[in-house]
Order: structure tokens, then sequence, then C-alpha cells
């Protein structure tokens, strides 16, 4: 799986929330920094070029479709993040979150109480 630019990410979340669109639809879809119509068709035939997309041909329109669920991104998104940025150790992620203050002591329970619960 190829790694996808910022706008190729954010179009797929578009397609993952819509499962099937016309180039239009999409445009429609985005809120900041519209891109031109023709500039949005090549990104989501890249997308297609990569392997995220498929398509419905009607004539000379294409509906186009995600092939790669979005767990299945989010995992390897997720991985890739961690063993990047954080040596491959889940601890290191909770404690930066723990140290930047973006999780609760109430959450970090939570998350023990799920481990405990699959053990």
């Amino acid at each position: 799986m190829q790694k996808l630019t910022n706008k190729e990410e954010e179009i797929m979340h578009i397609l993952w929330k819509l499962e099937k669109a016309f180039v239009k639809d999409v445009l429609a879809e985005i809120k900041e920094d519209k891109p031109h119509y023709n500039t949005l068709s090549t990104i989501i035939r890249n997308l297609e070029d990569k392997g995220y997309v498929s398509y419905n041909a009607y004539g000379k329109t294409h509906q186009y479709f995600p092939i790669i669920e979005k767990e299945i991104y989010r995992k390897r998104f997720f991985n890739n993040a961690i063993d990047n940025y954080f040596n491959s150790s889940y601890k290191n992620v909770v404690s930066f979150f723990a140290k930047e203050e973006k999780i609760s002591i109430e959450e970090l329970k939570e998350i023990i109480t799920l481990i405990e619960q699959k053990k």
C-alpha cells in the first residue's frame, strides 16, 4: 500500500464517508481549499493508480468507490506512525499523550480496564 499525500488522504475520507461518488460529489464535500475539478479528478485517478479506489463507468463519467477499508488504512497509518515516531513502543505513545495532557487519568484507567478484560 503506497503512502498517501495529505490531500489524497482527505479525499479518501470523503470517499469512505460517501461510499460511492462522482468527482462533483467529492468536490461538494470539500469545505476549504477547493481544488479545481480537473485537479480533483487527477487526485482521484492517482488514488486509483495507488490501489485505493476503483470505479464504475457510465459512459465517460466515472463513479468512484474505495477498495481499501478505512479500518485497514487506519491500522497501517498508526503502525507506521508508532514505528517511525515512537520506536515501535505503545508505551511511548501513551506517555507522549500523557505528557502533552491529551489523555486524562480516567481515560488511562479505562484503557487499563480494557487490557485487563482481554487477559
